[in-house]
């Protein structure tokens, strides 16, 4: 076997005459290059090529959905099969603060945005210790990184934690799908052994309703937190909090950076674990206490709304998403699964108290029923998109609550006064006590 040389000589466009000198003065142009491939000479000097190896990769794996539907593609990071339901997010950036957002337990987040991982990964954006989420879905993968805080790409980062991503997929079509038929259940796997039917299967067998996800996530013991917001990012940094607030924060997949604003805002605080019983709590002493966002359905934890009912009427209270979600029950209305959810950077909400328009960032399957709220419960923010209740307040028990993040600053900080308005509100019924 030897290499053969291969001459070819490009004719030039048939724009251009064929004669040398043209009436435009140019010369005609060609251009010579070279081919190597692999061959192998038979008795008779004919010449086989054989297939070398290509420079792309081919698809190797496969997403199969509930309804039938089977998606060729590419993997990246973790190999194996994993099922999970899949979700769209609409988040332009931020694909790190996605990643490790516990709320993303049980679930493939599928990115709209079609370029990801040009900035890579660092390890100052990551929002919990690790990542929750069963799968990543995006269109293309970026072939290099350019960011000064890169610290590792997000294939190799995806490994390390045993995530598996897909790419070249047309994501665009499989979030028409989402939208038209809501949230599915799929399939991710790299295992060629593995027939469509049986990947099918497995997608028909598995729901993620009535599962409890926030035990899975949660802390398993309580803790300080003392981490502020850097300096650099902290743009409230000027206006400081003379008092220091004892909060006790409930970890039902709690977000870092929530902690980071309550602490930069002057509260002391302590994660406890989401069955931490509300005695202890109350022991404790706390000026508030934080419920948090977490992954799943608020019905599947009824131990979660029990503690929140113990609590409810003794100290101030604050609640995100789950949280949120939890007080609505906890409070005798009802949650709803939403067809799709929202999950996001852009989500435009209104403060019906004020009229003030808010873009947040937005993360949640489930939403609260404002019709089976009792008397007293105000709601006081909607989404503009769905108009679904975006917040609560309670002014009679010292209650508020948010179904976004407002630590996540998409607006770029439209939402961060909402930690303002807790301190206040623990601030004035110790005033009064």
């Amino acid at each position: 076997m030897k290499a053969a040389v291969v001459k070819s000589v490009v004719n030039p466009s048939p724009l251009w005459p064929s004669s040398t000198n043209t009436s435009h003065g140019r010369q005609k142009l060609g251009a010579t290059f070279l081919v190597r491939c692999s061959a192998s000479l038979s008795s008779d000097g004919a010449v086989s090529l054989e297939r070398g190896e290509r420079p792309w990769k081919l698809s190797d794996a496969r997403l199969v959905l509930e309804d039938g539907s089977v998606w060729r593609a590419k993997s990246f990071g973790a190999t194996g099969t994993q099922v999970g339901e899949v979700v769209f997010n609409t988040s332009l950036t931020g694909y790190q603060e996605i990643l490790t957002d516990p709320s993303y337990a049980g679930q493939f987040v599928l990115m709209t945005n079609p370029h990801i991982g040009n900035t890579g990964v660092n390890f100052d954006d990551e929002e919990s210790r690790q990542c929750f989420l069963a799968g990543l879905v995006i269109r293309s993968l970026s072939i290099s990184t350019s960011n000064w805080r890169c610290a590792k790409t997000l294939g190799d980062y995806l490994a390390e934690r045993n995530i598996m991503g897909i790419y070249d997929v047309d994501t665009r079509a499989i979030t028409r799908r989402l939208r038209q038929d809501g949230s599915l259940i799929g399939v991710l796997s790299t295992k060629q052994s593995k027939s469509d039917e049986e990947l099918l299967e497995m997608s028909r067998s598995w729901d993620i309703v009535g599962i409890d996800l926030i035990s899975g996530v949660s802390c398993t013991a309580p803790y300080e937190w003392v981490d502020k917001t850097d300096a650099e990012w902290d743009f409230n940094s000027n206006e400081r909090y003379a008092e220091n607030f004892r909060v006790v924060a409930y970890d039902f997949g709690i977000k870092q950076n929530i902690l980071r604003r309550l602490t930069s805002y002057g509260c002391k605080i302590t994660v406890v674990p989401s069955t931490w019983p509300a005695s202890e709590t109350l022991k404790m002493k706390p000026d508030g206490v934080l419920f948090s966002n977490g992954p799943g359905d608020p019905s599947a934890v009824p131990y979660a709304v029990e503690t929140v009912k113990e609590i409810l009427g003794k100290v101030p209270v604050f609640g995100i998403c789950m949280g949120h979600q939890l007080l609505g029950q906890a409070l005798g209305g009802k949650t709803f699964k939403m067809k799709f959810g929202h999950h996001g950077g852009n989500h435009p909400v209104r403060d019906l108290r004020t009229g003030r328009v808010e873009i947040s960032s937005q993360n949640h399957n489930y939403a609260v029923d404002p019709a089976s709220l009792p008397e007293g419960v105000e709601v006081t923010h909607v989404n503009l998109n769905d108009g679904s209740c975006a917040g609560l307040a309670f002014p009679a028990i010292n209650i508020m609550s948010l179904q976004y993040h407002p630590e996540a600053s998409p607006g770029p900080h439209d939402s961060d006064l909402v930690f303002r308005d807790f301190i206040q509100l623990m601030e004035r019924v110790k005033r009064n006590s």
